[in-house]
């Protein structure tokens, strides 16, 4: 499966699919066009990386419950929604629900190139925190027990001094495993360490 980023759009009416999948293109971005949400969820395949387009009101399901199926569904996907009929409360919910933006009908090609160039920078940056994720809970796994220990002596905010005497070892043994642990975290500090090991608890 190709890591290229794909800008997914949806919507019943062909010809402004047809529109927003010609401006994708002329980005040098690739497009993917469904008439309705039911067969985008059908062929999407999970992991693909991009963003998606998609009109607000559609026969089956709007561009709103389309969000929260996504979510239901653990697709990540930066959602970029457009609208004819834009209120203030829709607005809130897709935004509330993770939108990137809500344009109103007719926009501009600048601002939805802004949106989807917006969509697609949250979609690698999110992808990319989830991979660093990924392999540092690979590496939490991999510490011996006394390694974990220190560890989570050192995310409590315990100094070197009171560690070796929980543990009753020398200051100078705990110095050495805080560098172990570094390394083996691949981690240049204390700093970095701890907010990694705070971000995994989140994650578990």
């Amino acid at each position: 499966m190709s890591d290229e980023p794909t800008v997914f759009v949806i919507d019943e009416d062909e010809l402004a699919r047809n529109s927003v999948c010609a401006l994708v293109q002329s980005l040098g971005l690739k497009a993917e066009s469904f008439a309705s949400v039911e067969e985008f969820l059908e062929q999407y395949v999970e992991g693909r990386t991009g963003c998606l387009v998609t009109d607000l009101r559609m026969f089956c399901m709007s561009g709103v419950e389309l969000q929260e199926q996504l979510i239901q569904r653990r697709i990540f996907l930066p959602v970029i929604i457009i609208t004819a009929y834009s209120r203030t409360q829709t607005t809130v919910r897709a935004i509330k629900a993770g939108a990137i933006t809500v344009l109103d009908k007719p926009y501009s090609d600048d601002d939805l190139s802004d949106a989807i160039r917006a969509a697609l920078a949250k979609d690698a940056a999110e992808r990319g925190k989830h991979l660093r994720h990924q392999e540092f809970c690979s590496r939490l796994a991999q510490l011996t027990p006394m390694e974990r220990m220190v560890l989570n002596m050192i995310v409590s905010g315990q100094p070197n001094k009171a560690i070796a005497k929980e543990l009753d070892v020398s200051l100078r043994t705990i110095v050495n495993r805080r560098h172990e642990l570094y390394a083996k975290m691949q981690v240049k500090s204390s700093a970095e360490l701890i907010r990694l090991a705070v971000e995994a608890e989140k994650h578990n």
